[in-house]
């Protein structure tokens, strides 16, 4: 006997499922399609791809961002955070504001102040020295954790004790993309402590996430049938795209369907898109040698470096690089030795290209990590030091920030941010601000309430803007 919607009307399958409990995979389906369409399209009716450009809030100082992660909490004290109390009093017992006592470690590298500005830049990076003038050292952070996971998704999410789309996300559905055939987000190596939390999009409509970019395993995977030549899976592609308009035809106005038309579409375009942006045998050789590729000290972070340029020179918004094994409690001079020379030639060098495709102008490039190091020693090792949460280091680069400035300081040995301060919900508010985002402004509704990336926090340090 067949079901029927009434007396007169049979039921077709596909009704059958929809109509009954066994739908309810349909229901889930039509969910998250009508939360992709109408963030994209504004509930107006007709889908539109979720990553085209969107306008900008206020003229922007930078259309990109790439976020230069170094996951584990570095040193500001022997890098970027020069304090000549610390170098005195190193070996006395001393303490600072966080509360903390014990025997201080001094600065275990020599500072010298760099470029025109004078910035005081640690031995740790002659390469990067040569840009201080470029650069605008953020001398005031601080985050509310001194542990890793909790530190590291605050960075990236602003939140601590939720699950919360992350920077990259936001700024993508804030914003879209300059290319249609490439992601938006995507994220290099992306290291532990955090997981995918760091570059998922939580709430966000899936399009929004970070595409994960895996050297080791090959980069982007390619997903294409191999058994099958490229017209063949064109063809595959165009036969599920037409059952998929057929049925759309019997549905009109269905802002769900069309949205998997033109999902389906954007992926496949990008199996082939993506690969041959990270296929680095195009650029010369001069070029690589310039990152340091093919230098065991260099080649890791220099190809993810040179990757990060072609993937913003091709119009991805958000672009991440990551490097971990920077929580030195001891063999601090051996280990951030090793650390700093795996990324100084690199970091220069794509500095160097932005300008030379007159790209930094408008590209943010930023570097940190999750929280510092304290000025005391670990454990009186002489070699090693403690997290810090309190007083760190980050910087920026290009898209409209003041170069050559230092902002921000802690106190007289670098154990608490005490001007110009920087917290997690500052840096998000000012990164939105340089690309032309009112933070208080970029909502999203889910829940029954509207959320943002700043929480209800966040201040613009609008000192450092150019």
């Amino acid at each position: 006997m067949k079901l029927c919607q009434d007396r007169f009307t049979p039921l077709t399958r596909r009704g059958m499922l929809q109509h009954t409990a066994a739908g309810f995979g349909w229901l889930a389906f039509s969910a998250i399609q009508a939360e992709l369409a109408r963030a994209a399209g504004g509930g107006s009716g007709a889908f539109t791809s979720p990553l085209l450009p969107k306008p900008s809030h206020f003229p922007a100082k930078a259309k990109r961002v790439i976020f230069l992660f170094m996951q584990g909490g570095p040193s500001h004290l022997d890098t970027f955070d020069w304090k000549p109390d610390l170098k005195a009093n190193g070996g006395k017992t001393g303490g600072s504001g966080e509360g903390r006592s014990g025997t201080l470690l001094a600065p275990q590298f020599e500072f010298s102040p760099q470029g025109k500005s004078g910035l005081p830049i640690s031995s740790l990076f002659p390469e990067l020295s040569r840009h201080a003038d470029d650069l605008c050292l953020l001398n005031g952070m601080h985050t509310s954790n001194a542990a890793h996971p909790q530190a590291t998704i605050a960075l990236h999410t602003g939140s601590i004790n939720f699950v919360r789309p992350s920077l990259g996300s936001w700024v993508t559905y804030g914003l879209g993309s300059e290319s249609q055939d490439l992601p938006g987000f995507v994220t290099i190596n992306p290291v532990g402590q955090g997981g995918s939390q760091n570059y998922g999009s939580s709430f966000l409509p899936a399009s929004f996430q970070g595409t994960r970019v895996d050297l080791e395993a090959g980069g982007i995977a390619d997903i294409r049938n191999r058994h099958l030549s490229e017209g063949r899976q064109r063809a595959q592609i165009d036969l599920i795209q037409e059952m998929n308009r057929d049925l759309l035809a019997k549905q009109p106005g269905n802002p769900e369907l069309d949205g998997v038309i033109q999902s389906f579409e954007l992926a496949y375009r990008m199996q082939s898109s993506v690969p041959s942006v990270l296929n680095l045998e195009a650029e010369k050789p001069e070029t690589l040698a310039r990152y340091g590729i093919g230098a065991d000290a260099t080649n890791d972070f220099g190809t993810q470096c040179l990757m990060a340029r072609r993937l913003a020179e091709s119009g991805v918004r958000f672009i991440q690089v990551s490097k971990g094994g920077w929580d030195q409690h001891r063999d601090l001079k051996e280990k951030l030795t090793e650390n700093c020379t795996a990324i100084d030639q690199p970091i220069a060098a794509l500095l160097q290209d932005l300008k030379d495709r007159d790209m930094l102008k408008d590209t943010l490039v930023l570097w940190g990590g999750e929280f510092g190091r304290s000025p005391q020693d670990q454990a009186n090792s002489g070699d090693g030091r403690r997290h810090n949460n309190r007083g760190y280091s980050m910087w920026m680069a290009g898209g409209g920030v003041k170069g050559g400035f230092r902002y921000g300081s802690t106190d007289e040995i670098g154990g608490t941010s005490v001007e110009g301060k920087i917290g997690t919900h500052d840096l998000h508010a000012t990164i939105l601000h340089l690309l032309g985002i009112d933070h208080t402004k970029l909502t999203y509704r889910y829940a029954g309430r509207d959320f943002r990336l700043t929480d209800v926090y966040g201040e613009v340090a609008k000192e450092i803007l150019a």
